[in-house]
């Protein structure tokens, strides 16, 4: 099924609970922060979403919302198996990380999905839906040279709504250890924002951060499918 524009859903809104927020006991393949607790520091594994149409036909997304395909969805199984124990799950609100969270969160037992818009994907403007030879060919040099199209979101407007979902999660859940399904490009604006080198991020792969307060700390990156469907989208 092909979704119609996302934006419709209000920031921080709850979706499905699967299973009236219960705590699933971590198992065997179960994985855990390198990020060590202290006081009330939350502990957040920002995720990549699964796989969608466009990751696969090498198309830039930004806030166009294709579905995950088949892959992205067994890809979001596979993480349901591998993340272990969390008190909460939030999410964009693009269907491809809404899905890829319910999904998730349907296998752990834990409920409600918080859907907040501020973790949406980069806005990249006329980039939107281009492969990168299409933007060679309409906007020639701009690849190669760094450049960005009028429409593209700003690393500043990018990183602080990144830094505004993470101050709200800390709020709601002091203490706690929580899954964000989100993007790439919110993902690679935290890293570098804590001093990370760019470095492409697979799909349902993850980076642990740790919040206290506005002091950020970045953990390890860990990935959350099986070997043979690790997918990384070449776009960035």
């Amino acid at each position: 099924m092909r979704y119609g524009p996302a934006a419709a859903l209000p920031s921080a809104t709850r979706v499905q609970d699967p299973a009236d927020g219960r705590r699933p006991v971590s198992g065997p393949g179960g994985l855990t922060s390198s990020v060590a607790r202290m006081s009330d520091q939350t502990r957040v594994l920002l995720v990549r979403h699964g796989q969608s149409e466009w990751n696969a036909s090498g198309r830039w997304q930004g806030q166009a919302d294709p579905p995950l395909t088949n892959l992205g969805r067994r890809q979001a199984q596979e993480a349901s198996m591998a993340v272990g124990a969390v008190d909460a799950v939030w999410a964009s609100d693009l269907h491809r990380a809404a899905e890829t969270a319910i999904t998730i969160a349907n296998g752990l037992g834990v409920g409600p999905v918080v859907i907040d818009e501020d973790l949406r994907e980069r806005d990249a403007g006329e980039w939107s839906g281009l492969t990168r030879a299409e933007i060679d060919e309409r906007f020639p040099g701009y690849l190669s040279e760094g450049r960005r199209p009028p429409g593209w979101e700003s690393d500043e407007v990018l990183l602080g709504r990144a830094l505004r979902a993470l101050a709200k999660i800390h709020a709601e859940l002091p203490g706690g250890d929580v899954l964000v399904v989100t993007h790439g490009g919110l993902i690679y604006a935290v890293e570098g924002h804590l001093g990370e080198e760019h470095q492409r991020i697979a799909n349902l792969e993850g980076r642990w951060v740790a919040v206290d307060g506005d002091k950020l700390t970045l953990g390890e990156r860990i990935g959350l499918t099986a070997p043979e469907d690790v997918t990384v989208p070449g776009q960035i």
